[in-house]
Protein backbone atom coordinates (compact mmCIF):
# COMPACT_ATOMS: atom_id res chain seq x y z
CA UNK A 1 0.00 0.00 0.00
CA UNK A 2 1.43 3.06 -1.15
CA UNK A 3 0.79 6.66 1.44
CA UNK A 4 -2.72 7.79 -0.19
CA UNK A 5 -3.99 4.27 -0.27
CA UNK A 6 -2.95 3.92 3.32
CA UNK A 7 -4.68 7.24 3.68
CA UNK A 8 -8.03 6.48 2.14
CA UNK A 9 -7.95 3.14 3.85
CA UNK A 10 -8.07 4.29 7.06
CA UNK A 11 -10.05 7.38 6.65
CA UNK A 12 -12.69 4.70 5.45
CA UNK A 13 -12.20 2.35 8.29
CA UNK A 14 -13.23 5.53 10.37
CA UNK A 15 -16.05 7.06 8.84
CA UNK A 16 -17.61 3.88 7.24
CA UNK A 17 -18.98 5.65 4.21
CA UNK A 18 -17.26 6.99 0.89
CA UNK A 19 -19.04 10.37 1.78
CA UNK A 20 -17.73 10.84 5.44
CA UNK A 21 -13.89 9.15 4.22
CA UNK A 22 -14.12 11.73 1.50
CA UNK A 23 -15.17 14.80 3.59
CA UNK A 24 -11.96 13.88 6.27
CA UNK A 25 -9.43 13.95 3.11
CA UNK A 26 -11.59 16.86 1.44
CA UNK A 27 -11.08 15.16 -2.01
CA UNK A 28 -14.20 13.90 -4.44
CA UNK A 29 -16.34 10.66 -3.51
CA UNK A 30 -15.23 9.08 -7.22
CA UNK A 31 -11.64 9.97 -6.93
CA UNK A 32 -11.79 7.89 -3.25
CA UNK A 33 -13.87 5.28 -4.64
CA UNK A 34 -11.33 5.27 -7.92
CA UNK A 35 -8.42 4.51 -4.97
CA UNK A 36 -9.94 2.49 -2.83
CA UNK A 37 -10.60 0.04 -5.99
CA UNK A 38 -7.51 0.17 -7.71
CA UNK A 39 -6.05 -0.50 -3.84
CA UNK A 40 -8.30 -3.30 -3.57
CA UNK A 41 -7.16 -4.61 -7.33
CA UNK A 42 -3.87 -4.54 -6.04
CA UNK A 43 -3.84 -6.35 -2.94
CA UNK A 44 -5.67 -9.00 -4.56
CA UNK A 45 -8.78 -9.30 -2.22
CA UNK A 46 -11.51 -6.77 -1.14
CA UNK A 47 -11.24 -4.58 1.75
CA UNK A 48 -14.62 -3.59 2.22
CA UNK A 49 -18.29 -5.01 1.24
CA UNK A 50 -21.31 -2.73 -0.10
CA UNK A 51 -24.06 -3.89 2.18
CA UNK A 52 -27.59 -1.33 2.60
CA UNK A 53 -24.77 1.79 1.57
CA UNK A 54 -22.26 1.19 3.91
CA UNK A 55 -19.14 -0.35 3.25
CA UNK A 56 -18.67 -3.09 5.85
CA UNK A 57 -14.64 -3.82 6.93
CA UNK A 58 -13.96 -7.56 5.46
CA UNK A 59 -11.77 -9.77 7.96
CA UNK A 60 -8.66 -9.03 5.89
CA UNK A 61 -9.41 -5.56 6.29
CA UNK A 62 -9.92 -6.07 10.18
CA UNK A 63 -6.15 -8.04 10.28
CA UNK A 64 -4.32 -5.02 8.35
CA UNK A 65 -6.16 -2.60 10.22
CA UNK A 66 -4.12 -2.34 13.17
CA UNK A 67 -0.71 -2.04 11.11
CA UNK A 68 -1.91 0.46 8.98
CA UNK A 69 -2.99 2.91 11.67
CA UNK A 70 0.58 2.48 13.09
CA UNK A 71 2.30 3.52 9.60
CA UNK A 72 -0.23 5.87 9.09
CA UNK A 73 0.29 7.77 12.41
CA UNK A 74 4.09 7.78 11.55
CA UNK A 75 3.36 9.48 8.05
CA UNK A 76 1.17 11.63 9.50
CA UNK A 77 3.92 12.53 12.42
CA UNK A 78 6.46 12.90 9.60
CA UNK A 79 4.21 15.05 7.78
CA UNK A 80 3.99 17.35 10.71
CA UNK A 81 7.67 17.55 11.40
CA UNK A 82 8.63 18.36 7.72
CA UNK A 83 6.00 21.28 8.18
CA UNK A 84 7.47 22.03 11.84
CA UNK A 85 10.87 22.20 10.12
CA UNK A 86 10.18 23.82 7.45
CA UNK A 87 8.26 26.98 9.57
CA UNK A 88 10.97 27.04 12.44
CA UNK A 89 8.83 25.33 14.72
CA UNK A 90 10.78 21.94 15.23
CA UNK A 91 14.15 21.02 16.01
CA UNK A 92 17.77 21.77 18.09
CA UNK A 93 19.44 24.87 17.83
CA UNK A 94 22.71 24.97 19.41
CA UNK A 95 24.55 27.84 20.34
CA UNK A 96 28.19 28.19 21.56
CA UNK A 97 29.47 31.58 22.89
CA UNK A 98 32.89 32.86 25.30
CA UNK A 99 31.80 34.09 28.77
CA UNK A 100 31.49 37.83 27.97
CA UNK A 101 28.93 37.56 25.19
CA UNK A 102 27.22 34.16 26.46
CA UNK A 103 26.47 35.84 29.41
CA UNK A 104 25.29 39.40 28.30
CA UNK A 105 24.27 38.67 24.53
CA UNK A 106 23.16 35.45 24.52
CA UNK A 107 20.29 35.33 27.04
CA UNK A 108 18.46 38.12 25.02
CA UNK A 109 18.71 36.66 21.45
CA UNK A 110 17.19 33.20 23.51
CA UNK A 111 14.24 35.30 25.11
CA UNK A 112 13.35 37.10 22.00
CA UNK A 113 13.58 33.87 19.75
CA UNK A 114 11.92 31.57 22.14
CA UNK A 115 8.70 34.00 22.55
CA UNK A 116 8.85 34.01 18.79
CA UNK A 117 9.67 29.96 18.24
CA UNK A 118 8.28 28.51 21.66
CA UNK A 119 8.71 24.68 20.19
CA UNK A 120 11.98 24.95 18.80
CA UNK A 121 14.71 23.04 21.68
CA UNK A 122 18.01 25.37 22.54
CA UNK A 123 20.83 24.09 23.70
CA UNK A 124 23.99 27.15 24.73
CA UNK A 125 27.47 26.16 25.71
CA UNK A 126 29.86 28.46 27.21
CA UNK A 127 33.59 27.62 26.30
CA UNK A 128 36.76 28.78 25.29
CA UNK A 129 37.67 30.13 22.03
CA UNK A 130 39.73 27.01 21.10
CA UNK A 131 36.38 24.76 22.16
CA UNK A 132 33.91 26.90 20.12
CA UNK A 133 36.15 26.25 16.76
CA UNK A 134 36.28 22.84 17.47
CA UNK A 135 32.21 22.61 18.22
CA UNK A 136 31.26 24.72 14.83
CA UNK A 137 33.48 21.97 12.79
CA UNK A 138 32.15 18.98 14.15
CA UNK A 139 28.59 19.93 14.24
CA UNK A 140 28.24 20.53 18.07
CA UNK A 141 26.98 23.96 17.37
CA UNK A 142 25.58 25.91 14.22
CA UNK A 143 26.29 29.34 16.10
CA UNK A 144 28.82 30.66 18.11
CA UNK A 145 29.90 34.63 19.67
CA UNK A 146 33.46 35.23 20.55
CA UNK A 147 35.94 37.89 21.58
CA UNK A 148 37.74 37.17 18.44
CA UNK A 149 37.39 37.42 14.87
CA UNK A 150 40.29 35.61 13.66
CA UNK A 151 39.02 32.72 13.23
CA UNK A 152 40.58 29.89 11.17
CA UNK A 153 40.36 29.82 7.36
CA UNK A 154 37.36 26.72 7.01
CA UNK A 155 35.34 29.11 9.50
CA UNK A 156 33.53 32.43 8.83
CA UNK A 157 34.01 35.20 11.23
CA UNK A 158 31.69 38.50 11.09
CA UNK A 159 32.57 41.23 13.30
CA UNK A 160 28.81 42.44 14.41
CA UNK A 161 29.88 44.99 17.23
CA UNK A 162 32.53 45.88 19.25
CA UNK A 163 32.70 45.91 23.66
CA UNK A 164 35.00 48.13 25.35
CA UNK A 165 37.74 47.81 28.38
CA UNK A 166 36.86 48.78 31.67
CA UNK A 167 38.35 49.12 35.22
CA UNK A 168 36.92 47.17 38.08
CA UNK A 169 37.49 47.69 41.43
CA UNK A 170 35.70 47.62 44.81
CA UNK A 171 34.04 50.42 45.58
CA UNK A 172 36.16 53.49 47.71
CA UNK A 173 38.67 52.60 45.61
CA UNK A 174 40.86 56.28 44.58
CA UNK A 175 40.49 55.43 41.06
CA UNK A 176 36.63 55.08 41.55
CA UNK A 177 36.67 59.21 42.08
CA UNK A 178 36.94 59.67 38.25
CA UNK A 179 34.45 59.26 35.63
CA UNK A 180 37.04 58.13 33.21
CA UNK A 181 40.48 56.41 33.36
CA UNK A 182 43.39 55.57 31.43
CA UNK A 183 45.59 52.66 30.65
CA UNK A 184 48.32 55.14 32.23
CA UNK A 185 46.46 55.18 35.86
CA UNK A 186 46.75 51.50 35.84
CA UNK A 187 50.26 51.20 35.58
CA UNK A 188 50.88 51.98 39.71
CA UNK A 189 47.78 49.61 40.40
CA UNK A 190 47.97 45.94 41.63
CA UNK A 191 46.58 44.75 38.32
CA UNK A 192 44.05 41.71 37.71
CA UNK A 193 43.79 40.95 33.33
CA UNK A 194 44.13 38.39 30.87
CA UNK A 195 46.63 35.91 30.57
CA UNK A 196 49.40 35.95 27.78
CA UNK A 197 48.29 35.09 24.47
CA UNK A 198 45.11 35.57 24.70
CA UNK A 199 43.49 38.08 22.09
CA UNK A 200 42.16 40.74 24.90
CA UNK A 201 45.60 40.51 26.33
CA UNK A 202 47.52 41.03 22.82
CA UNK A 203 45.04 44.36 22.64
CA UNK A 204 45.61 45.67 25.95
CA UNK A 205 49.75 44.97 25.13
CA UNK A 206 49.43 46.99 21.96
CA UNK A 207 47.28 49.90 23.53
CA UNK A 208 49.70 49.95 26.28
CA UNK A 209 52.52 50.15 24.15
CA UNK A 210 51.21 52.77 21.57
CA UNK A 211 50.38 54.95 25.15
CA UNK A 212 54.02 54.27 26.22
CA UNK A 213 52.59 52.62 29.57
CA UNK A 214 53.98 49.13 30.95
CA UNK A 215 51.16 47.06 32.37
CA UNK A 216 51.91 43.76 33.64
CA UNK A 217 48.98 41.51 35.45
CA UNK A 218 50.22 39.80 38.69
CA UNK A 219 46.87 37.69 38.51
CA UNK A 220 46.12 36.34 35.35
CA UNK A 221 42.90 35.26 34.52
CA UNK A 222 41.27 33.23 30.93
CA UNK A 223 37.51 34.53 32.09
CA UNK A 224 36.75 38.09 32.67
CA UNK A 225 34.08 36.61 35.05
CA UNK A 226 36.89 35.29 37.32
CA UNK A 227 37.88 38.56 38.31
CA UNK A 228 35.07 39.57 40.50
CA UNK A 229 35.62 37.56 43.23
CA UNK A 230 39.62 38.54 43.08
CA UNK A 231 38.19 42.15 42.93
CA UNK A 232 36.17 41.83 45.77
CA UNK A 233 38.23 40.17 48.16
CA UNK A 234 40.79 43.20 47.31
CA UNK A 235 43.74 40.96 45.14
CA UNK A 236 43.64 44.46 42.98
CA UNK A 237 41.51 46.27 39.90
CA UNK A 238 40.91 44.51 37.48
CA UNK A 239 40.98 45.32 33.51
CA UNK A 240 38.51 43.34 31.65
CA UNK A 241 35.60 43.08 29.03
CA UNK A 242 32.58 46.01 29.70
CA UNK A 243 30.51 43.11 28.26
CA UNK A 244 29.04 41.71 31.45
CA UNK A 245 26.74 43.11 33.55
CA UNK A 246 29.47 44.37 36.10
CA UNK A 247 26.60 46.69 37.78
CA UNK A 248 24.87 44.00 39.13
CA UNK A 249 27.34 42.98 41.60
CA UNK A 250 27.15 44.72 45.53
CA UNK A 251 30.42 46.47 46.12
CA UNK A 252 32.03 47.19 43.18
CA UNK A 253 33.02 50.35 40.75
CA UNK A 254 33.38 50.05 37.03
CA UNK A 255 35.20 52.98 35.11
CA UNK A 256 35.81 53.29 31.44
CA UNK A 257 39.21 52.88 30.05
CA UNK A 258 39.16 55.40 27.11
CA UNK A 259 42.60 54.29 25.42
CA UNK A 260 41.70 51.29 25.65
CA UNK A 261 40.90 49.22 22.42
CA UNK A 262 37.43 48.15 21.76
CA UNK A 263 37.28 43.79 21.32
CA UNK A 264 35.83 42.59 18.29
CA UNK A 265 32.76 40.22 19.28
CA UNK A 266 32.03 38.08 16.58
CA UNK A 267 29.59 35.81 14.61
CA UNK A 268 31.01 32.37 13.69
CA UNK A 269 29.71 29.97 11.60
CA UNK A 270 30.82 26.78 9.24
CA UNK A 271 30.07 27.61 5.88
CA UNK A 272 30.29 23.70 5.14
CA UNK A 273 27.63 23.15 7.64
CA UNK A 274 24.12 25.22 6.46
CA UNK A 275 22.09 26.51 8.32
CA UNK A 276 18.71 24.93 9.05
CA UNK A 277 15.43 27.51 9.53
CA UNK A 278 15.33 27.42 12.97
CA UNK A 279 19.47 28.30 12.98
CA UNK A 280 18.78 30.86 10.26
CA UNK A 281 15.92 32.65 12.51
CA UNK A 282 18.32 31.86 15.97
CA UNK A 283 21.21 33.76 13.81
CA UNK A 284 18.52 37.39 13.28
CA UNK A 285 18.30 37.26 16.89
CA UNK A 286 21.86 37.22 17.78
CA UNK A 287 22.41 39.98 15.36
CA UNK A 288 19.49 42.11 17.21
CA UNK A 289 20.83 41.03 20.53
CA UNK A 290 24.15 42.37 19.50
CA UNK A 291 22.91 45.35 18.15
CA UNK A 292 21.26 46.41 21.40
CA UNK A 293 24.58 45.57 23.40
CA UNK A 294 26.90 46.20 21.45
CA UNK A 295 28.76 49.38 20.18
CA UNK A 296 28.64 49.85 16.38
CA UNK A 297 31.64 48.61 14.59
CA UNK A 298 34.51 51.23 13.64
Amino acid sequence: MRARQLEVFTAVMRAGTVTGAARLLNISQPALSQILAHTEDELGFALFDRIRGRLVPTPEAREILTDAERVFAGLEGLRRKTADLRLGRAGLVRIAASAPPGMAIVPRALASFRARWPEVRLRSHIAPISTILRMLREGDAALALALDDRASPDLKAEVLGHAPFVCLMPEGHPLAARDRLTLADLAGETLISYRAGTRPAEEITRAARLAGVELSPTLEIDVSLSALGFVQQGLGVALVDGLLPWSQFAGLALRPVEDAPPLPVALLTNPARPLSQAETAMEAHLRAACADCLRPEP
